[in-house]
């Protein structure tokens, strides 16, 4: 369908019996959804503020299990103006806890998409599982040495003394957030080009701060005739369309984050627009309506 889902000469093959990609247009804008792998998570971060009962009652409503969930990681690669640009770039292979996820090097080259072709990348936050696949050899040396990395200013301030005060992260993962983030903009300094509120990195594509999640946290909006579609990263998890009001461990600020959720889902309801989060089910593609003081999630139909 474009050049970002076109094969390159002599490029590895892989046998995916599951699909780790998935390709649309929005407008003339080209986006492919690619998986990272899955995560385990405490089941109980999903839900800090929430009664016990209640988060047990909604996992299994879900059928999801009690104690430890498979938390997906999306990224996406998009293509407008003559730009591709990487959003996010999952958790990378470095944390050998998590031998499911850090596939993102593997699955580029699957997907036939040369790293060298990625002219921006654009990060949601800093968290180590939007960040990591850029500190990996395999594919940070295959990167082209004019590569532009944006993200927004408080963002890189935060990360300079972080505060997790207000989060409830399982005990090892504060530390490991934040060696994370110092090494990374350490290595990527001089490629940054950060942003106050919002920047356009290519025609159609819009990163905007939203805070919460983080204080520099930003979502991806994309939009060519008439289409639109956003990718919000970490503002949106799987409980938030059922109990948008659910603080996730991981916020910084679980109160500004709920009220960001709120609004984003209100937003797409009444606009129709297609959302893709970080931590949705691949490929997470889905429209957002209305359901009383809550929302639904409506999956998108497979285009084959």
């Amino acid at each position: 369908m474009s050049q970002i889902n076109i094969a390159r000469p002599n490029a590895p093959t892989y046998d995916e019996l599951v699909p780790s990609r998935y390709a649309l247009k929005v407008g003339d804008i080209d986006v492919m959804v690619i998986s990272d792998g899955v995560l385990p998570i405490p089941a109980v971060t999903m839900a800090t503020n929430a009664p016990a009962a209640d988060l047990a009652a909604w996992l299994k409503d879900m059928f999801l299990p009690p104690e430890t969930l498979d938390w997906p990681l999306n990224v996406a690669v998009v293509r407008s103006g003559g730009r591709t640009i990487l959003v996010d770039s999952g958790l990378g292979t470095e944390f050998p806890g998590f031998p499911r996820a850090g596939q993102l090097a593997m699955r580029l080259d699957a997907a036939g998409i040369d790293p060298a072709s990625v002219t921006d990348v654009v990060l949601t936050h800093l968290h180590m599982d939007h960040i990591g696949g850029l500190l990996v050899d395999g594919l940070r040396g295959r990167l082209r040495p004019d590569l532009r990395v944006h993200l927004a200013s408080a963002e890189a301030e935060f990360w300079e003394a972080p505060d997790f005060s207000r989060t409830a992260m399982p005990t090892p993962v504060p530390d490991v957030l934040r060696t994370t983030a110092s090494r990374f903009l350490d290595v990527y300094r001089s490629q940054l080009r950060p942003f106050e509120k919002e920047y356009e990195v290519a025609p159609g594509v819009l990163i905007s701060r939203t805070g919460g999640h983080t204080p520099g946290h930003s979502i991806i909006r994309l939009e060519s005739g008439g289409d639109r579609l956003t990718f919000a990263g970490d503002a949106v998890f799987q409980p938030g369309f059922d109990c948008p009001d659910w603080h996730n461990g991981f916020d910084h600020d679980p109160e500004e984050s709920a009220r960001v959720r709120i609004r984003l889902l209100n937003e797409l309801a009444a606009r129709g627009e297609q959302l893709v989060a970080t931590h949705l089910p691949f490929p997470s593609i889905c429209r957002v309506a209305v359901a009383g003081d809550a929302f639904r999630f409506v999956p998108a139909v497979w285009d084959y």
